[in-house]
């Protein structure tokens, strides 16, 4: 497929009858909505195929987050919402307490939980093209089930100064769900892999804010190399059940250790590069950090802005919420997660005196790479008045989260400053 080809099966004749289910729905949406205010659509025929009316577009999509509990709405369209910490306690983070970061609308076919004709396309720099149904990926390939941490790069965005654009996240835009699928390296090294291949290319069928048919509204991808690590999965699973609608029915990539951009909802397509890929949300600032430190607030050079590829080493404190009271003298549980996007997080410590010592806290081995570490430790205050319990995770290279926000960038991606909640110490 040409360079200018764009998304998979996007093109279509603009004359033809649309047959699609969509376009029914189209059709019979605008007949409904005529009839709901009492008069016709007098233009409803220069309405140009692919767009739809604004009064049919999907609303704030509030009503997909009936099951979903606790969680902070920052944006409703797209619907973005964020977990409290004290709701991240599980060790398998459950659909309800997962963080939604949505960038176009749900689609059609996964509001109605319809996976029928389904197929993946992988095409591109490989010797042989292939186009698989998700029964052929669940049977021509080695199902796995693996604990993945899933993070948006935005997390933690909140506690830059000064601020940047973007939702505000403080700590709740990740989790780790269980994931079922098949190893994307897998179909990738099956479909042959060219010498030329640089960079892979992912794409969706969500749908953009707009309502018109065939727009990209996100299109990321990773080095072939980050691609062949065995880690990486199409998922069609979560947490045992078909992936939900808002988390990317009927597939999904599931790409660890990189921001959750990388990881495509309603997977259709993944188109293997000879350069770097450039889709939606690729270029400029979108996902991109400075290549060296800038001070706060500057305006950076688009030629100087790269990547974000691997997240940095982080942690959370899931209990006791914040503001917990404990009898001084007396001896309280803290605890939480680790993780990291080089893999395996090194050592947990926390500290009860804003930083001036740290003590190590007990670190529970991944039950598998980039699944989140369970860590615990116990801290007792001395005597009543108000402490912080401050967490700092460190990697495999020796490099610990900070205690202030790292070095700012445009956008605020990738802050992994230490995440600290307050505790009350009674007489």
């Amino acid at each position: 497929m040409s360079e200018q080809s764009g998304n998979a099966g996007a093109t279509r004749d603009a004359d033809a009858p649309d047959r699609s289910r969509r376009g029914f729905l189209r059709t019979s949406g605008l007949t409904a909505m005529g009839a709901m205010l009492g008069m016709t659509i007098p233009f409803e025929r220069n309405l140009p195929a692919g767009l739809f009316p604004v009064a049919l577009a999907q609303d704030t999509g509030l009503d997909l987050m009936a099951a979903k509990k606790g969680l902070v709405v920052l944006g409703n369209r797209p619907l973005n919402a964020e977990t409290p910490a004290h709701l991240l306690d599980d060790d398998v983070t459950p659909y309800e307490k997962l963080f939604i970061r949505m960038n176009g609308l749900v689609p059609q076919t996964a509001l109605d939980q319809d996976a029928a004709g389904w197929t993946l396309t992988i095409d591109g720099e490989v010797d042989t093209p292939l186009e698989l149904t998700i029964e052929d990926l669940k049977s021509r390939f080695e199902n796995v089930t693996r604990r993945l941490v899933i993070e948006c790069g935005g997390n933690g965005r909140a506690f830059f100064q000064p601020g940047t654009s973007g939702n505000q996240w403080t700590v709740g835009a990740v989790g780790c769900p269980e994931w079922t699928g098949v190893r994307l390296a897998d179909v990738l090294k099956e479909a042959g892999i060219k010498e030329s291949a640089v960079y892979t290319g992912h794409y969706g069928n969500d749908a953009h804010l707009n309502g018109e048919e065939g727009k990209e509204v996100i299109s990321r991808g990773v080095p072939i190399d980050k691609a062949l690590q065995e880690d990486a999965i199409i998922a069609w699973e979560m947490n045992g059940e078909p992936l939900p609608a808002l988390h990317g029915f009927p597939l999904r990539l599931i790409v660890p250790g990189y921001p959750a951009s990388a990881s495509q909802k309603y997977l259709n397509r993944i188109w293997i590069r000879d350069k770097e890929h450039d889709g939606a949300k690729m270029t400029g600032d979108s996902y991109r950090i400075p290549a060296y430190p800038v001070a706060p607030g500057t305006e950076v050079p688009e030629e100087d802005m790269v990547i974000l590829m691997e997240m940095p080493v982080k942690s959370v404190i899931t209990f006791p919420e914040t503001g917990f009271e404990v009898k001084a003298g007396e001896t309280a549980e803290v605890r939480g997660h680790a993780w990291c996007g080089k893999g395996d997080v090194a050592a947990m410590h926390v500290s009860l005196d804003f930083g001036q010592t740290w003590q190590e806290a007990e670190l529970d081995p991944a039950p598998n790479r980039f699944a989140w570490q369970r860590w615990r430790a116990n801290v007792t205050p001395p005597q009543h008045g108000y402490y912080e319990v401050w967490a700092r995770a460190t990697d495999q290279d020796g490099i610990s989260q900070p205690p202030l926000s790292p070095v700012w960038n445009p956008r605020g991606y990738a802050n992994n400053i230490q995440h600290r909640i307050a505790l009350v110490a009674v007489a």
